[in-house]
């Protein structure tokens, strides 16, 4: 109890210092979202790019020498994301490791015949369980000014921690707030992801990255970045599932995505 009192007492001091000019411009150039938001939302966008930022340990790897601009747009990225909720600081993601682009990872799976493949695979980020989120800074920098095609490995990554935030074990379901709301989920999901799949094989065009593909958990992360990144397709092609994330999120970025043209 007394941790928390000391931490809510930081975070209040950290949001009572003024916000740098210099982050206000990088939040006004390179997070194509932050002009969409409300002068209230941007208020709490900026509130919590500063405790993000001081909280987190932040290292540049594969010779990228990190800079406040990166941070302020990764934090400012993940404050879209969990907009709609009571602050949530991801406690458990103690630093975020940055590369400059795509990054090869070791990696092994059990391919359908039971046997273990080694191999190396290029990867844009990666989310641990009381570890780092390692993400790809080109493409976090094209996400931000909106040129990613859709594409947000910040959302993407930080979804998975939100699925985290009720278990180690990831399965596609993040924190609900009842049953109704978890028997929904499962329902619209499962269809969605079925029909996502038979999408993949038949290679039919579609809103989602084929990616989402790959698993239930991967589903919602991708699910996740068409829902901030390319609202209005999601709405039109995808209707239950952008209900769902909308009621989920507590946002409609796809009336915010209106209002902006």
């Amino acid at each position: 109890m007394i941790f928390d009192w000391l931490t809510n007492r930081r975070r209040r001091k950290l949001i009572a210092q003024p916000f740098p000019a210099a982050w206000s411009e990088v939040l006004e150039s390179d997070l194509h979202h932050y002009a969409r938001l409300t002068p209230a939302e941007q208020t709490r966008v900026r509130d919590y790019v500063r405790v993000f930022v001081a909280e987190k340990n932040w290292e540049g790897c594969g010779g990228l020498a990190l800079t406040d601009e990166m941070k302020v747009v990764i934090a400012g990225l993940v404050a879209v994301l969990v907009l709609g909720f009571p602050p949530v600081y991801f406690d458990a993601v103690v630093s975020l490791l940055i590369y400059p682009a795509g990054y090869v990872a070791q990696e092994s799976s059990t391919n359908r015949h039971g046997v273990i493949v080694e191999g190396n695979s290029v990867r844009l980020g990666e989310a641990w369980y009381r570890g780092p989120v390692i993400l790809s800074w080109s493409d976090v920098s094209e996400c931000g000014r909106g040129f990613s095609g859709g594409r947000n490995v910040v959302a993407h990554e930080f979804a998975h921690q939100l699925d985290m935030l009720n278990g180690r074990q990831t399965d596609g379901v993040p924190p609900l707030e009842s049953d109704a709301q978890r028997r929904r989920w499962n329902v619209v999901m499962a269809r969605e992801y079925e029909q996502l799949v038979r999408a993949y094989e038949l290679n039919e065009p579609t809103v989602l990255d084929y990616y989402g593909a790959t698993s239930r958990v991967e589903f919602f992360a991708v699910a996740t970045e068409s829902f901030f990144e390319a609202p209005g397709a999601l709405q039109t092609y995808n209707p239950e599932l952008y209900a769902l994330l909308r009621d989920f999120y507590r946002q409609d970025p796809a009336l915010r995505e209106a209002n902006s043209r």
